[in-house]
């Protein structure tokens, strides 16, 4: 048994030192394509009209010679190598004095493509030309080979000859262009025509194997007025490309040329091989010969020579497929980074000791989007940890935005400039990230921790410090960003079912700690592939301040709001925004109202940017004796508010835990939401209050029962009174801190 445990463990560590060579081996295959494309947009130049300067030399070189020999070749375009190495040389020494692509000079129509072909056209020692076909149209090329070369189609005399190019990719019209070639053919006074289309002409094709039957010019009416000019004006020759083979064909005294051996993987068959063409012109004669390309190789070897170059232009050229295979080895490389060198625990760090820091007071920067005078459930959040952890001993300096408006601030709050501001009261801040004063004020204060309250903005540079002053960051999930869509300026289902996701994702996992209200919050954090160590902790309550009110003051505030005696009295407070789901509210009411409860009365607390809306909703429900908008209200009369109700109602979905819940059950409130992730850990079915469906008819059954039942409504009051106890700031701070103590310790104790 020993010798068999012996030799798995000798096994698994060759097996591990296999699967570090192969990640090695993946990692400078990478490195190599990477330097090789770098190497490919650095070494090449710009270049612009080509075909004008070209065409200039062949004139200049043809000049009243009526002898003179040129050479076509077709699809380079797999074959670079072969090209390169083997076509141009001899060219260069063969006494040719220009050459003609018939087609299919580069992979695609990308940059890359023409910077490649215009690289390896450099080699030449004598002008050339380019015929427009259907590689040069692929990948949107059309506008590239017209901005690096010229036209599409286009024609000019030199020497005792005409030389005509076609586009045969259906980009031009086949009316224009054949209308076009006639007057050409008609004017021309040469001795001689050759015409240039990249396509092959379908009747003029006898040995094409059914595998191209697509790679002929499809266009039937440009095919045949082809043939026709050629016919009647007498063209010498029409050459072509686009085929693996070379064909020379002869129709009604017109010479037909099709030349596909330049490149391309060619058949192990007798008119498939590497060749380019070479056509004497002497006077009144023309001799068209293919130079056939190693002739003495057999069939199988020709067609791995011709795989191989393909496997070489596949690299060489063609950027997109070069990023494929690039992203395919990284990832493959990260994968196996991961399984050989991360460790990975799967359980919690129970040798880590938290007790150092526990007793510790400890420096804390807190970065916050915004905060007051702007109210909102993370500034209110904000201020009470902030107020909490201050009286344990801890040190705290808050980063917030700057406002118009004035605030109590003290030396710990440090106000950050705004780049601009936008709402209805433009009350939501851009901070300038990057200020100095920022980067400044957080290293003078040297921090043990910093908190940050949102995953964007002041919240992303906050993490970026964390890294640099080497010290850990924890972030509250506050906020569930997909209900928040429609403020982003980008589409809304985009957003809310991809980006706001990642988005808490990617900064979750950035941070040390994660911080949620509720469990469910936690189970959505999980769900989404957190994976940050995570506090459950609501956020704490002033719950003294919500005990007692004066009964003068509450009876002077329902006169002041005109609430008749008999109503039962429904209070709301959130922002008057669209995510709130204020409208079903009032859809309910209004609904409750035709069933003939006119004894309820919503009392509505908060401002936002669709308090007009909500306005115009409520005037044509016909519920403007029933609602009020109070608008808001400071925080120190809130808990008068609050004993004003009889049940506090909440409809929103979009909360992470509904903090205003907490403190209208400190009231002594029951509690009707429509249920779910920020409201089930908080409201406990028939206990402190109730969870519907959205569905207004049950929502109002709800608030039928507890409206007709003050004894159901005292006793589930002093339940969620007794409830809302245990969240208390003072709680609330104690764990935050501890929490604090345990990231603290984990950071500190792992190797950075």
């Amino acid at each position: 048994m020993s010798s068999q445990r012996s030799f798995l463990r000798a096994f698994q560590r060759s097996h591990k030192r296999w699967i570090r060579l192969f990640f090695v081996l993946n990692l400078a295959l990478v490195a190599v394509l990477v330097t090789h494309q770098v190497w490919l947009y650095v070494a090449e130049p710009t270049f612009e009209s080509v075909h004008t300067l070209e065409v200039a030399d062949i004139r200049d070189a043809l000049s009243e010679r009526d002898a003179y020999r040129f050479a076509v070749v077709g699809n380079i375009n797999n074959s670079v190598s072969v090209f390169r190495n083997e076509i141009v040389p001899q060219l260069n020494q063969g006494g040719i004095d220009f050459l003609v692509s018939a087609g299919n000079a580069v992979s695609s129509g990308q940059q890359e493509s023409y910077q490649a072909i215009y690289d390896s056209m450099e080699a030449l020692n004598i002008p050339y030309l380019l015929t427009y076909g259907d590689n040069e149209d692929s990948d949107f090329g059309s506008y590239l080979f017209y901005e690096h070369f010229g036209p599409h189609f286009y024609s000019f005399g030199a020497g005792n000859s005409h030389f005509i190019f076609l586009d045969g990719t259906g980009k031009s019209s086949t009316s224009w262009q054949l209308d076009w070639l006639e007057r050409e053919l008609a004017a021309s006074e040469a001795e001689h025509r050759f015409v240039f289309v990249g396509l092959p002409l379908h009747n003029v094709i006898n040995e094409a194997p059914p595998f191209e039957s697509d790679n002929y010019l499809n266009d039937t009416a440009l095919s045949d007025g082809i043939m026709r000019l050629a016919e009647s004006y007498a063209v010498d020759t029409v050459f072509s490309a686009n085929l693996s083979l070379f064909s020379d064909q002869t129709v009604n005294g017109v010479n037909y040329i099709t030349t596909g051996g330049a490149g391309g993987i060619l058949m192990n068959a007798e008119s498939s091989f590497h060749h380019y063409v070479v056509v004497d012109v002497n006077g009144e004669n023309i001799t068209v010969t293919p130079i056939r390309l190693n002739v003495n190789l057999p069939g199988w070897w020709r067609m791995l020579s011709s795989i191989g170059s393909t496997i070489y232009a596949f690299f060489y050229i063609s950027y997109p497929r070069f990023l494929l295979i690039v992203g395919l080895l990284t990832l493959l490389a990260m994968r196996l980074y991961q399984l050989i060198f991360e460790e990975r625990d799967y359980y919690p760090d129970f040798d880590i000791d938290p007790t150092p820091y526990l007793g510790k007071p400890l420096r804390v920067a807190m970065v916050s989007n915004n905060y007051f005078p702007f109210v909102s459930g993370v500034s209110v959040s904000v201020d009470r940890l902030r107020r909490g952890l201050s009286e344990l001993g801890h040190t705290l300096q808050l980063y917030v935005p700057r406002y118009r408006e004035a605030w109590q601030d003290d030396a710990a709050i440090k106000r950050i400039p705004t780049l601009m501001a936008f709402g209805e009261k433009r009350e939501f801040r851009l901070t300038n990230p990057f200020n100095a004063r920022f980067r400044r004020y957080l290293r003078a204060f040297k921090p043990d921790i910093i908190h940050v309250h949102h995953p964007f903005w002041l919240g992303s540079m906050g993490l970026l410090m964390g890294r640099r002053l080497k010290v850990p960051v924890v972030y509250t999930y506050h906020t569930r960003l997909e209900h928040y869509a429609h403020f982003v300026p980008l589409p809304s289902v985009l957003f809310r079912n991809l980006i706001s996701h990642y988005l808490i994702k990617r900064f979750s996992n950035g941070c040390q700690g994660v911080i949620v209200p509720t469990y469910s919050a936690e189970e959505y954090l999980r769900m989404i592939g957190v994976k940050t160590p995570t506090l459950v902790q609501p956020t704490g309550i002033d719950f003294a301040r919500f005990q007692q009110v004066d009964e003068s003051s509450l009876a002077a505030l329902r006169g002041q709001l005109g609430i008749q005696p008999a109503q039962a009295i429904l209070v709301s407070v959130s922002r008057i925004s669209q995510e709130k789901n204020i409208g079903f509210m009032l859809d309910s009411l209004a609904e409750l109202k035709q069933q003939g409860h006119d004894d309820l009365h919503l009392l509505l607390i908060g401002e936002g940017p669709d308090r007009q809306t909500i306005q115009q909703q409520i005037e044509h429900l016909g519920l403007a004796d029933d609602v009020t908008l109070a608008g808001a209200v400071p925080p120190e009369k809130m808990a008068l508010y609050y004993h004003l109700g009889d049940m506090f109602v909440f409809a929103s979905t979009s909360e992470t835990q509904g903090m205003v819940i907490l403190e209208a059950m400190a009231a002594g409130m029951p509690v009707v939401a429509v249920r779910s992730s920020g409201i089930d850990d908080v409201v406990r079915e028939g206990f402190n209050g109730y969870k519907t469906p959205q569905n207004r008819q049950a929502w109002g059954r709800r608030i039928l029962t507890l409206a007709g039942d003050e004894t159901l409504r005292q006793t589930l009051g002093d339940q969620a009174r007794e409830f809302a106890a245990d969240f208390d700031i003072e709680n609330f701070a104690t764990t935050i801190g501890g929490f604090y103590a345990d990231v603290l310790a984990k950071y500190h104790s792992t190797p950075r």
